[in-house]
């Protein structure tokens, strides 16, 4: 199954608007009728976003018959006969995800899980970023984006149309003081759209930022800690690892960056830092990081260096450490561009 599974979202066959149900909800309905043990087996194919949808699909999954059962089967194409009534619980996924991940995922999980389902749809949209919201809402018909701004919190509302432009601003503020009352099928569908085509889709970027951050856990990591848990993590989840490594940043990439941004961090590094810092490393290396350097900086650190006096090993490392976190810091501020891909072009041809 795996994500293919949760693309499916076709309406059940013979049935009614009110039968509808997701890909996710379908996923949850068969998970639950499989039992842990095959149902655990299968939850090994999907990705941690995959399974968060899946769980929050089974904690609001509503009652399912057994002639549904029978047509989500057919659907997906699997040889199971008709089932009892099956009736989702945050309990019964629980104990699947235990038999196939650590238990403090597990935990992570139920934890973002059981915090979603005691709040409404408005009240999550509510707290997600004024900007993010707007970008959505400017893609949907003025009427649905009134609708929805109608709903979430006003401060919230206020923010968003804060972002908009001022003839946008203006015929949603006129669209909202004329809405109607909307039926509960219609409301219904515009919870579902939203949880699916927004939250989904804003839990899945949430997902990336987790990588970024584990990324910069990692690049502060004493260089010991930092190749076992790489090392770990490309036994277990070899794509995963790959994904990290790809974002981390070390001392030696400052030789992949351009000429300017290493002028840029080593402008804001004291001599004798660098000094400690270009122990140990080689001609080549040493020499680009010289060729960044101001004349005055560079003449003192080549005379450091010529020397020979050696440092201890702690202490280079935590210079390489110090250089490497202000390379990282600069970066966050825009100061500077640590993708070698972006070098700089010249200004005349």
């Amino acid at each position: 199954m795996g994500a293919a599974a949760l693309d499916v979202a076709a309406p059940l066959k013979g049935t009614g608007a009110r039968m509808r149900l997701s890909g996710p909800d379908k996923v949850a309905t068969l998970l639950l009728a499989m039992g842990r043990p095959l149902a655990g087996k299968m939850l090994q194919q999907f990705d941690p976003t995959e399974i968060r949808s899946v769980t929050r699909a089974a904690a609001d999954l509503r009652p399912i018959t057994g002639d549904e059962l029978e047509t989500i089967i057919e659907e997906f194409a699997h040889k199971f006969a008709a089932g009892p009534n099956i009736l989702g619980t945050v309990g019964e996924l629980e104990k699947l995800l235990t038999n196939v991940l650590p238990p403090e995922q597990v935990a992570e999980i139920m934890s973002d899980v059981l915090g979603n389902t005691n709040r409404t749809i408005w009240e999550r949209i509510s707290a997600v970023s004024e900007n993010l919201l707007a970008t959505y809402l400017l893609k949907e018909h003025p009427q649905i984006a009134a609708l929805i701004l109608s709903k979430v919190k006003p401060a919230c509302a206020a923010k968003v149309m804060g972002q908009m432009p001022p003839a946008v601003r203006n015929s949603l503020t006129r669209r909202m003081l004329t809405l109607k009352p909307i039926v509960e099928e219609a409301m219904r569908i515009v919870d579902k759209t939203l949880h699916e085509d927004f939250m989904l889709n804003f839990a899945r970027n949430m997902g990336a930022d987790t990588y970024t951050r584990m990324a910069d856990i990692i690049n502060k990591m004493e260089r010991g800690h930092m190749e076992e848990t790489l090392a770990n993590l490309s036994e277990s989840r070899p794509k995963v690892a790959e994904v990290l490594k790809s974002l981390l940043f070390t001392f030696d990439d400052i030789a992949n960056i351009s000429p300017r941004a290493r002028m840029a961090i080593f402008d804001k590094v004291p001599a004798e830092r660098i000094v400690v810092a270009l122990k140990g490393t080689g001609p080549a290396f040493r020499d680009l990081i010289l060729s960044s350097l101001a004349s005055r900086s560079r003449r003192l650190v080549e005379h450091e260096l010529s020397s020979g006096d050696p440092a201890p090993q702690r202490e280079v490392l935590e210079a390489r450490r110090a250089i490497t976190d202000l390379a990282l810091e600069m970066a966050n501020n825009g100061d500077i561009e640590l993708n070698a891909d972006r070098e700089d072009e010249a200004m005349f041809r």
